[in-house]
């Protein structure tokens, strides 16, 4: 099945979904819902609720009611939230009966779009869930990551890495998604192919309170101990590769190898994904 391409670009989905609630038309299809005939979305992007902040949300409907009303779509079983989750758990946990709800008629992919949207605009979106919402944007939509950057304000790089994160070993995973380890913890993971010991050395960290540099060194140490035998390095590299192989990892962001010969040598510059390899085509194209 081809993949759909957003319409009228990233961008057009980014306008808050908060002022679109907030429009005089909007106001006037405000209804309230029984919160029995309500239901989260199976395919949310966040995954994850803060118990605290819903807690204190909770606190505030009960003194302020609902300030603003969610947006759900209707089903045969009911009605389908599309934005609006941690409202409707806070006005749950509040104890309310119904809920001021928007109803809208909404196409699946409409249903998708917002949902990510909604979440990619939330500064608390953990790097798993942000790393997950990137890739769904970029495999069901054919959004590029440079669209993604300019829609969101973050850089291509960072998008970049961000999905990259999404290569570390589902336990590892499970420990950047619950905040016991950094995102920048798991980037320096990355460089170790072996998933049990990615495993081994993100428990080091959590015992140890290793840091990201910390983590990068034992990182760097693992790796040098396992290609000294194959490659020589860096003791016995012409110290003129060394720098530049150093200086093209920090263009690429990636491992950079050198082999150089008597006549002739070559480059390689290590990829993990389709979309990095054309990040890495885009900065050799542009000089």
């Amino acid at each position: 099945m081809a993949k759909n391409r957003l319409g009228k670009g990233l961008s057009a989905l980014i306008p808050k979904i908060e002022s679109k609630l907030e429009s005089e038309d909007v106001k006037r299809d405000i209804v309230n819902i029984s919160i029995n005939k309500i239901y989260p979305n199976e395919n949310q992007p966040r995954k994850l609720f803060d118990k605290e902040k819903i807690e204190m949300l909770s606190q505030s409907i009960k003194s302020y009611g609902v300030l603003q009303p969610i947006l759900v779509k209707k089903e045969e079983n009911g009605y389908m939230i599309v934005a609006g989750e941690r409202r409707f758990r806070a006005s749950k946990m509040a104890g309310l009966k119904e809920i001021p709800c928007v109803i809208k008629e909404l196409s699946p992919r409409d249903v998708a779009e917002i949902a990510l949207i909604e979440n990619l605009q939330r500064e608390d979106l953990n790097a798993i869930e942000e790393a997950l919402a990137y890739k769904s944007l970029i495999e069901n939509y054919d959004v590029t990551q440079e669209e993604i950057s300019q829609a969101v304000g973050k850089s291509r790089p960072h998008i970049t890495n961000t999905i990259r994160l999404l290569n570390l070993d589902e336990r590892v995973l499970k420990l950047v998604e619950s905040g016991e380890i950094s995102p920048g913890h798991g980037k320096a993971l990355l460089r170790i192919n072996d998933k049990d010991l990615q495993f081994e050395i993100a428990n080091k960290v959590i015992d140890n309170c290793l840091s990201v540099r910390e983590t990068e060194n034992i990182a760097k140490n693992i790796l040098e101990k396992k290609e000294v035998k194959v490659e020589k390095r860096d003791k016995e590299k012409d110290p003129f590769v060394v720098s530049i192989e150093e200086k093209l990892r920090n263009i690429f962001g990636t491992k950079v190898n050198i082999l150089k010969g008597k006549k002739k040598g070559k480059i390689e510059i290590e990829y993990y994904d389709e979309q990095e390899l054309e990040n890495i085509l885009a900065h050799i194209l542009e000089g």
